[in-house]
């Protein structure tokens, strides 16, 4: 009999798109979501919860950017956190989390459709707002990834802006994603844009890019590049944290001020996350656009 664990991992592969661009579909998804449960892009909670648990308080307001049929919803209500609204433009996705979210007696979290570069949301109105994997959709057939296409640019500044917009002052915007800071910078540090950004990595083998940024004041405006990577090294695995990054990747040393080079490790992709939708998403998009 075929293990749970495998079959689980056959319908993910079975309900993944054919190409990138099925991801800019809404009916994709609508056809996905009606047949397919539960899908984690990026990883569940506990993989990332380390990094961003300090800026999510009990009664913080939250809002979540393209559910779909992820549980972040419940592991952060299970975290103590209540307050929680999840939005996504598919009403089939909006239907079944709704339903879901009865059954297991979730009765606080509200579900929405709703478009993320449209909310229907008052001015800050929220303390956190999270997105995981949602951002990364925009940047399909972007083309250069150096200089994405105009209408990419315009989609996702659209999205910070009304992120920004939502946000309380000192709120915070929680992004899990595949982009790198060298990609993802050129947006967050727009002018009209207040944020303090902070980033992180989790992951094994296969890393993802954790930014938390802050909304303040524009004079207090700062970049800090932290990494938390676990790392496959020959018959053991070891945790390699509290390094501090400058933005040209050198390594900074505690209390001098100056920094070195840090050679990358070699890291192997286990082959769980060789055969994860993750991976031939972040793969199929690279193609797309080179």
């Amino acid at each position: 009999m075929e293990r749970a664990e495998e079959h689980s991992k056959r319908e993910n592969r079975d309900s993944g798109a054919s190409t990138a661009l099925d991801y800019l579909n809404p009916q994709y998804w609508d056809e996905r979501f009606s047949s397919e449960e539960h899908y984690e892009w990026f990883k569940d909670y506990s993989h990332f919860r380390h990094l961003i648990q300090q800026h999510v308080e009990p009664d913080s307001k939250v809002l979540e950017l393209g559910c779909g049929n992820s549980q972040l919803s419940e592991d952060l209500y299970r975290d103590g956190i209540s307050n929680i609204t999840c939005i996504d433009l598919s009403a089939v996705a909006v239907e079944k989390m709704q339903k879901r979210l009865l059954s297991k007696g979730y009765r606080e979290i509200k579900v929405v459709e709703a478009d993320m570069l449209d909310l229907p949301f008052t001015n800050e109105l929220f303390d956190v707002v999270i997105e995981k994997g949602t951002m990364d959709v925009l940047f399909v057939d972007s083309g250069d990834p150096w200089n994405p296409n105009p209408e990419t640019a315009f989609k996702v500044m659209t999205m910070l802006q009304q992120v920004h917009r939502v946000l309380k002052p000192n709120g915070t915007f929680i992004s899990v994603t595949f982009g790198q800071p060298h990609f993802r910078r050129r947006f967050f540090d727009e002018q009209e844009f207040t944020w303090s950004v902070e980033w992180g990595t989790f992951g094994d083998g296969f890393h993802y890019f954790v930014y938390v940024l802050k909304k303040v004041a524009p004079r207090q405006r700062t970049h800090v590049n932290f990494t938390v990577k676990r790392l496959l090294l020959p018959q053991t695995y070891e945790l390699i944290d509290a390094c501090l990054f400058n933005s040209q990747g050198k390594r900074l040393l505690e209390g001098n001020g100056h920094s070195e080079e840090v050679e990358t490790p070699s890291i192997n992709l286990f082959h769980e996350e060789l055969e994860g939708e993750d991976y031939l998403f972040r793969t199929n998009i690279d193609e797309l656009n080179h």
